[in-house]
């Protein structure tokens, strides 16, 4: 494997700086996102109600593993299982989310065919494997 030098990240920085000097001013996102913060979040993503849930309902799972993870770095992981188990569901539900985001975006030309109705049903269905498996793994 390769290794990388400074001047491949020069490089890479380069380009990406060209690419957002190319892009239209209406679809900028600001350099500093912090200063404003609902521009930085849903600017990027269509203005699809239904893709902002999304993204929040993984802002939501992400949270809960962090807080759960905390948690656990405070108080202890006496029950192992049930902090794993957490977790494991946490990120798990982000991930099948934002697969379910995946294919229900219209521009995705690999899931172009696929129904957002089936989309949905794969994520209940997913989600439903997940949790049957987490609940069996807390014992």
């Amino acid at each position: 494997m390769a290794r990388s030098s400074s001047k491949d990240a020069q490089d890479l920085f380069r380009a990406l700086w060209s690419a957002y000097a190319a892009t239209p001013a209406n679809l900028k996102v600001p350099l500093f996102p912090l200063s404003k913060l609902n521009s930085a979040l849903f600017f990027l993503t269509p203005l699809l109600l239904f893709f902002q849930i999304i993204d929040l309902y993984v802002l939501y799972a992400v949270c809960t593993a962090l807080i759960q993870v905390v948690y656990m770095a405070l108080v202890g992981s006496f029950p192992f299982n049930s902090f794993l188990s957490g977790i494991l569901s946490c990120v798990g539900t982000a991930v099948l989310a934002v697969c379910l985001r995946i294919q229900v975006n219209k521009e995705n030309k690999e899931f172009k065919d696929l129904a957002p109705e089936r989309a949905f049903a794969d994520f209940v269905l997913c989600n439903l494997v997940l949790h049957l498996v987490i609940m069996n793994f807390l014992g």
